[in-house]
Order: C-alpha cells, then sequence, then structure tokens
C-alpha cells in the first residue's frame, strides 16, 4: 500500500511540475499559487525562500529568528536542506540574482 501512495506522489509532484513549467507570466503562476495552496502555505513557502536568502547572506540564524519571526530550528532546517538536500534552494536563489 506505501508503495502506491509513493508512487501517486512522484506522479502528482511530476504532474504540478509539468505545470508550473507550463506558465509564462508571473501573474498567471502567482494566481494559480493562489488557488492551489492555502494563504498559510503560500505565507510558509514564501518565508522559507526569504530565510534561505537570508542564510545565503550569510545573517546570523538569532537575527533571522528576530526579522521573520520563525524559529532558529525552522531555520536551521532549511540551512540543512540548502547544505544537503536537493540544491533546489540554491538554484533559485543563484536564478533570482541574475
Amino acid at each position: 500500500m506505501r508503495k502506491n501512495h509513493n508512487q501517486n506522489f512522484q506522479k502528482n509532484l511530476n504532474q504540478l511540475c509539468q505545470a508550473l513549467l507550463k506558465i509564462d507570466s508571473k501573474k498567471d503562476i502567482k494566481n494559480f499559487l493562489i488557488d492551489l495552496c492555502t494563504a498559510t502555505e503560500l505565507q510558509a513557502m514564501s518565508e522559507r525562500l526569504e530565510v534561505a536568502k537570508l542564510i545565503s547572506e550569510k545573517i546570523p540564524y538569532r537575527k533571522i529568528s528576530e526579522t521573520t519571526g520563525l524559529s532558529t530550528t525552522t531555520i536551521t532546517r532549511i540551512a540543512n536542506w540548502m547544505k544537503d538536500g536537493k540544491q533546489g534552494y540554491n538554484k533559485v536563489l543563484k536564478n533570482l540574482e541574475s
């Protein structure tokens, strides 16, 4: 049963990625995300991206926590994903710089 759940998750995730790739404007991506996610989910994702940016700028975790209101545990988790994850944060941050 678990294997089937994981296969469905991977299929659905791939479909979501394909859908995002097909959207050709910032406005349409924003509208899709607003329709797809709750306000809380969007806030969490946008906060994580901001934290990743601050981490990449070498801002101390305590300062990031004070600025964002997020716990140092959450900030550390994001830093670990940046270091040991799929490098998604790092690639996106690099693309935002250019």
